[in-house]
């Protein structure tokens, strides 16, 4: 018979963070025998026979040659017998009831995204990036209210999954799929007691490299919908002005503390934004979207 819930995590060079997250999904409150674990590898440069060592015999293993997380996620699925599905991230720690929650969440026709909790590395000390991620990081419940949600945290029925149809790549992979599941009439839903822990980006390298990775996304995003000249126009002229917003945001948050920590954030969200911004039009400059967005 097949599972209850298939756990899909899709994995690239990190095996610290693949284990930790293994060792908690084999401490859920949900019984280990009615759920499998599905981990798809993405050609990890430490190799295939590493990776299932790390994974252990009670996890299923599917290698996901072609670079990107839509690939790891489609071949996962392709693996997966359960007939629910819970979304996690190599480097997410799940709650021990994470997995029991979200499924008694769960009812056909719904997709359930959860509350992701950003951890520091050190509590005491933070860094600005830290401080950064903490407050504007994997915020599932604004992501929900927009219509769209991360498979960092995301529960959905096996036949709903089938209906939606597999990631793309070259897109925000997760925003891209939970948007054509609500075009298809299933219904977003967040709960904050379906809870997992992600680590957060600790420096300027970490948070371009993610930032950069971004952009190229939504730009690949934007091109499929094609928006008019004027959409083009307020998206940049929104991203150029996001910053001004946000550092009310940071400087009052209650997620960080300390005037020079807050500081120090709010110089890196100028910097971040404003350098994404410039990837931006560097890739508008490289194709022909911006000369063709008003046909």
């Amino acid at each position: 018979m097949s599972p209850a819930a298939s756990v899909i995590i899709p994995h690239y060079n990190d095996l610290e963070n693949l284990r930790l997250c293994l060792s908690l999904l084999r401490r859920q409150t949900f019984p280990r025998d009615d759920f499998e674990i599905v981990v798809a590898d993405n050609a990890s440069s430490c190799g295939l026979a590493a990776v299932a060592e790390a994974c252990g015999p009670d996890v299923v293993l599917a290698s996901a040659p072609l670079q990107g997380a839509a690939h790891a996620r489609n071949a996962a699925l392709a693996a997966a017998r359960g007939r629910s599905l819970a979304f996690l991230d190599s480097d997410c720690r799940p709650a021990p009831d994470w997995l029991e929650r979200g499924l008694r969440a769960l009812r056909e026709g719904l997709v359930i995204a959860g509350k992701v909790e950003v951890v520091f590395a050190d509590a005491a000390r933070p860094t600005p990036a830290e401080a950064y991620e903490a407050v504007f990081a994997f915020d599932f419940r604004r992501y929900t209210r927009q219509g769209f949600c991360g498979a960092g945290n995301m529960f959905a029925r096996r036949a709903d999954v089938d209906r939606v149809g597999p990631f793309r790549s070259g897109v925000p992979e997760d925003k891209d799929w939970s948007q054509r599941a609500v075009r298809l009439g299933l219904r977003l839903v967040y709960d904050e007691t379906v809870v997992v822990g992600h680590p957060a980006r600790r420096d300027w390298p970490d948070l371009a490299r993610k930032t950069r990775r971004v952009v190229a996304e939504i730009h690949g995003l934007r091109q499929i919908e094609r928006p008019g000249a004027l959409a083009w126009a307020g998206y940049l002229a929104a991203m150029a002005a996001s910053p001004f917003v946000h550092a009310f945001k940071l400087a009052f948050s209650r997620k960080i503390s300390g005037l020079r920590l807050k500081a120090a954030a709010i110089a890196l969200l100028f910097r971040l934004r404003w350098r994404r911004l410039i990837w931006f039009l560097e890739l508008l400059r490289s194709d022909q979207t911006w000369r063709g967005a008003g046909r």
